[in-house]
């Protein structure tokens, strides 16, 4: 069971009337509730516990739900990201690490929840293979240097968004195509700007090549992307026909934030 599906609603009724005076949104409030979901297949699906997840509001009111536990682990002198039920809590050392554990065991269970049996870990950033937290990867070298990029599953989600309008086999003119793809590759930018910017100049060498291979079926030529169309359409043809480049984009908002032009 996930948090949303398992969060006692009486307790969660009393903080929103900490904060809502008015009856009638707090009538609103249970009735949502109540509402229950409709699942593909199975039509409405009763909720009687949790929130409805996916939903809206389900975030906001995980939010209100676990502030406590925000200013419990700030009492305590704990660092603390959190996200809706994700969380990530800093700590210096090992010891420390497993204090705060059984700081969020001992909160979560007075307040009628459980913390997830796989997802809840103590783990080094510094170790290899780092961790996951709210779409990023985060992992720190030995050396002292440190890597922020999107984790797999973000780059796969982006990739599958882009796949079927990259096909190669697809209609319309080049420049067509990049005015389709670009609103995906800003709003992606948008979020995951701080990553690493090698990334962003992978993703900027996977479009060119699916595009080169577009122009490649067209021009009836069998195979994967060669040098040819490489040498035949090159970077810059692509950002004269407006393609948007993470990585030229990515370094621009790094400029702006130096306040080096």
């Amino acid at each position: 069971m996930g948090f949303f599906d398992t969060i006692p609603r009486k307790r969660l009724l009393a903080e929103m009337q900490k904060r809502i005076a008015d009856g009638k949104v707090m009538k609103l409030l249970e009735d949502y509730l109540e509402a229950g979901v409709w699942e593909a297949g199975k039509g409405w699906q009763a909720t009687e516990q949790g929130t409805p997840q996916g939903s809206v509001i389900s975030p906001l009111l995980s939010n209100i739900y676990l502030n406590p536990l925000d200013h419990e682990m700030v009492k305590k002198g704990y660092e603390m990201v959190r996200y809706a039920d994700d969380a990530v809590v800093c700590c210096r050392s090992e010891a420390e690490a497993k204090e705060a554990l059984a700081e969020l065991a001992a909160w979560t269970e007075a307040a009628g929840l459980k913390l997830h049996p796989t997802k809840t870990r103590i783990v080094s950033a510094a170790d290899k293979g780092g961790f996951d937290f709210l779409g990023y990867h985060f992992e720190r070298y030995h050396d002292g240097g440190g890597l922020k990029r999107p984790r797999e599953k973000s780059r796969k989600k982006l990739r599958d968004n882009l796949r079927e309008k990259l096909r190669r086999g697809r209609s319309g003119s080049i420049s067509s195509i990049i005015i389709e793809i670009n609103p995906i590759l800003r709003g992606w930018l948008g979020y995951f700007k701080f990553s690493v910017s090698s990334t962003m100049r992978d993703v900027d060498k996977w479009v060119r090549e699916r595009i080169r291979q577009i122009i490649r079926r067209r021009h009836k030529r069998r195979g994967i992307v060669k040098g040819r169309e490489r040498l035949e359409y090159p970077n810059r043809w692509f950002e004269a026909q407006g393609f948007f480049s993470l990585e030229k984009a990515q370094a621009q908002w790094l400029q702006s934030q130096t306040g080096h032009h």
